[in-house]
């Protein structure tokens, strides 16, 4: 009996859910289009093209830049098209040959002349001649705009705005009625060009359309300086990749100098930049406390002494001999500026006594310069030498009150502080405003030795450098520190809100000059001439600097400058602000936790 063969059924899985896959295009595809003749809504935002169609005889260079920088989103197409150089040729020749007949006619027939017919058969001579000989090539350019808002209103707005901008130059626009689908895709970055509408251009007015004219300054090592006003990229930078590292800014008061170089100093820390500063206001030391840095409160009260006589311990390829007579020479400038001036009879007895001083303390080319530090002289060994020798008494009774009277408990003291922490600051505030370039000389010089003396990448800050300046020995220290800082890895930063001042000494120039970094900053309208006329301004540039907001200026770094906004963080601001109203209110959130 033969069994019957049952066919199983196949059994399918009945889809009750059955949903399509989710791709990319489903994510970032608006919830809906809507086209209309002028516009087209994409989701909840409108957006409308244009396309340019006319423009003048003559482009000038970054003509697009105000287009570029407009605070509003906007894609821009730029569609290039080669044209055929021989074919072009053909064309004008052509033209050009009319154009001829044309005046060859007027002047037989003696009618007025045509200054536009003759301004174009130039031009197209021109054009030629440059074409046969491969100066220029032909292009085709289609050139549109797409911008986008939330409101009819506001696309109104916006083409007003784009209108004005382009119709002051005499360049037009139109927007791409009943083509708004193809305007927006001839902007999106696929390369199609769907609108079509062509103004043949040369190579030389091509190059003015193209639209990074604004330098960018960001780089792949250094700090945060702040956004380039120009574009909003970041002005990234490092100082210490240029020729040489100084610093320069320049500021009036309350223009927000002091509060870029607190950013720049802590910033700098965290890579590892040890940095040292002069503060004539000793506003910075809350940023020292924050820091774990050292602050020494230099004045006649102080216990922090420094003494001048100090010597830099000479490197393995100095020659001590050379070390002794610089420090020598940079003693006997600092005497004049502590005498009131010296005759070139006594400039040539200090610096004898000044020898016979360290040779009294057996510290001469010979001795071990190890020993050196130990056998350090003070001022009144200079005194007592000054005492024996003959026709000094005028310079003795002139040191004694460095010595014996009211300055001595400062400038006749062995030194007593170091600098071992990334982070020292010397405040004179209460130094007596009659021995502040005194001060301020004795402490570079200290720093300088010490910089000398171990290989180390730091910055040297110098506010209201000023001070400073007002004495030629001063100012000529200065600017050998600003010539030299490079060789020991150092960057001199200079400080100074009375730029006449400054400019005033022989000096104030070359300091300039030997800074590859300098940042301008809100300036006064007494100065503001000579700040233009010493960093080559323009006139735009110049009114910049005079309207701009506290923290805004021109930032120079090598041969490039762009326009920057310095900002820093909360946590930052609530350790460098220098607004008195700010920091009440932080000593009194302190008072109550």
């Amino acid at each position: 009996m033969k069994i019957p063969f049952l066919k199983k059924r196949r059994q399918i899985p009945e889809k009750v859910f059955e949903t399509t896959e989710i791709g990319i295009k489903d994510i970032i595809a608006p919830s809906s289009i809507v086209l209309s003749s002028d516009h087209l809504k994409l989701g909840n935002r409108l957006t409308k093209s244009f396309f340019i169609f006319s423009y003048p005889r003559y482009l000038s260079t970054a003509w697009f830049s105000p287009i570029i920088n407009l605070d509003t989103p906007i894609d821009i197409g730029l569609h290039i098209h080669p044209i055929e150089t021989g074919d072009t040729l053909k064309q004008l020749r052509k033209k050009i040959t009319e154009v001829q007949v044309e005046l060859a006619e007027r002047e037989k027939e003696r009618k007025i002349r045509d200054p536009a017919l003759e301004i174009a058969y130039r031009d197209l001579e021109n054009l030629r001649d440059k074409l046969i000989t491969a100066q220029e090539k032909m292009f085709k350019l289609g050139l549109y705009l797409t911008v986008y808002a939330d409101t009819e209103k506001d696309l109104k707005e916006i083409e007003g705005t784009l209108r004005s901008i382009l119709e002051a130059k005499l360049i037009y626009i139109k927007p791409a009625l009943y083509q708004q689908r193809e305007g927006f895709n001839s902007c999106l970055p696929y390369s199609l060009d769907q609108i079509q509408v062509y103004t043949p251009m040369n190579t030389e007015a091509l190059s003015s359309v193209f639209p990074f004219v604004s330098f960018d300054l960001s780089s792949n090592e250094g700090i945060l300086y702040g956004i380039n006003r120009h574009n909003n990229s970041l002005v990234l930078f490092d100082r210490f990749s240029l020729e040489n590292s100084n610093f320069v800014v320049f500021a009036k008061s309350g223009a927000g100098k002091s509060y870029m170089v607190k950013i720049e100093v802590l910033r700098q820390l965290m890579f590892g930049v040890d940095s040292i500063i002069i503060d004539p206001e000793n506003e910075y030391k809350l940023l020292t406390d924050a820091v774990d840095g050292s602050f020494f409160n230099v004045s006649l009260a102080s216990p922090h002494h420094i003494n001048p006589f100090d010597l830099a311990s000479p490197r393995e390829d100095e020659n001590p001999e050379d070390v002794l007579r610089t420090n020598i020479l940079n003693l006997v400038g600092l005497m004049r500026i502590m005498l009131g001036g010296l005759t070139p009879e006594e400039d040539a007895i200090i610096d004898r006594a000044l020898t016979e001083t360290y040779a009294a303390k057996d510290i001469a080319p010979q001795t071990d310069p190890s020993e050196w530090q130990k056998r350090t002289p003070l001022m009144q060994d200079l005194e007592t030498v000054l005492e024996g020798m003959e026709g000094a008494e005028s310079l003795v009774r002139r040191m004694r009150k460095f010595t014996k009277g009211t300055f001595g408990q400062f400038f006749n003291q062995p030194t007593n502080i170091s600098m071992e922490k990334p982070l020292v600051v010397f405040g004179i505030r209460d130094m007596e405003d009659e021995l502040r370039p005194i001060a301020m000389f004795i402490i570079m010089r200290y720093i300088w030795n010490r910089v000398r003396s171990e290989m180390k990448k730091r910055i040297l800050v110098i506010d209201e450098a000023w001070w400073i300046m007002k004495s030629e020995d001063g100012a000529s220290f200065l600017f050998g520190i600003c010539k030299r800082a490079r060789k020991y890895w150092l960057g001199v930063t200079t400080i100074t809100q009375d730029v006449e001042d400054f400019m005033k000494s022989e000096y104030g120039k070359p300091i300039i000059t030997n800074s590859s970094l300098q940042l301008l900053m809100k300036q006064s309208p007494a100065t503001i001439d000579i700040v233009q006329k010493t960093f080559n301004l323009t006139d735009e540039e110049k009114y910049l600097l005079l309207e701009c907001e506290v923290g805004e200026g021109i930032f120079f770094a090598g041969k490039k400058h762009v326009s920057i906004k310095v900002m820093g963080s909360y946590t930052e601001d609530q350790v460098i602000t220098t607004s008195p109203e700010d920091i009440l209110k932080i000593k009194r959130a302190k008072a109550g936790a």
